[in-house]
């Protein structure tokens, strides 16, 4: 079996909107998701996180804290993805993705965020839950 390991950047704004990218292959429907992709050769799980979240939003964020981590198989590809709280650092909201897989940058709200299709739709409770805690503290 394959391995597939990737980050993921989870980045909540002072109102409460996430961070989110519509994604998909050109003959796929577009789904949203968190800004994530494959970790590189010699690179660590943070550094991906890093580059994905420039790559595919255009915006310079750091690493706060690892959230959780998710795993599975998909077909004959066992994967394995570490979710992080991230902080914006500069930038502007800009599509870098040399796979061209990327077709908007949006802060997505609570109540919009119920509303979505997912590319993975089990983090949609998570990500709900996380903002519902940051609210909280």
């Amino acid at each position: 079996m394959n391995k597939w390991v990737g980050a993921a950047g989870i980045c909540v704004n002072s109102d409460y909107h996430l961070l989110m990218v519509l994604q998909g292959k050109p003959e796929e429907e577009k789904r949203w998701s968190v800004p994530s992709g494959g970790k590189e050769k010699d690179e660590t799980l943070e550094e991906c996180c890093i580059r994905e979240v420039y790559e595919e939003t255009g915006y310079r964020c750091k690493i706060i804290r690892e959230i959780i981590g998710k795993s599975g198989a998909f077909g004959s590809v066992e994967y394995l993805v570490t979710y992080f709280e991230i902080e914006i650092l500069s930038g502007q909201p800009t599509i870098h993705d040399p796979d061209g897989l990327i077709y908007e940058i949006a802060w997505k709200s609570p109540d919009q965020l119920k509303e979505l299709i997912y590319s993975f739709p089990e983090d949609k409770e998570f990500l709900l839950l996380h903002i519902e805690q940051r609210t909280l503290s």
